[in-house]
């Protein structure tokens, strides 16, 4: 049982990182659409991870107190040794593809933002920005 969950749990990463990869693709293309598609299945894949890794937890838990007298090490076998490191190492990547994708979204935010403030200057009135009265939506010169 437990080393299905841990497969499983690895190839949720696995789709997660392609998904991510993906999405920082489209990103770089301007392509908003197809990222806002996927964000249904990004977020069933993370919800389906979670549930493995509980019961990855549940499973470990159960063998550890079943032979409270062993290590952990003792209580696996080698296939399930090597599918955890292969889990920890899914999970580096996808932490590190993320933070590459969060990266590329806090700059193409930043310049959205910047340039709605160029067209429509805006102004603090308490707690809410207004456009100030100097603002003109678009000027044409020519």
């Amino acid at each position: 049982m437990l080393s299905y969950q841990l497969q499983s749990a690895i190839k949720d990463l696995d789709i997660l990182i392609s998904l991510s990869r993906e999405d920082i693709e489209d990103i770089k293309e301007a392509k908003h659409n197809s990222q806002f598609d996927r964000l249904s299945i990004k977020e069933e894949k993370i919800k389906s991870f979670e549930q493995k890794k509980a019961m990855i937890d549940h499973e470990i838990s159960k063998l550890m107190t079943s032979n409270s007298d062993k290590s952990l090490s003792e209580l696996l076998d080698s296939e399930q040794h090597q599918q955890l490191d292969s889990l920890k190492t899914h999970l580096s990547i996808l932490r590190e593809v993320n933070q590459q994708y969060a990266k590329m979204v806090l700059s193409v935010g930043s310049f959205y933002n910047t340039l709605l403030e160029r067209i429509v200057p805006t102004q603090m009135q308490g707690y809410q920005k207004v456009a100030s009265s100097s603002a003109s939506f678009l000027e044409v010169r020519a």
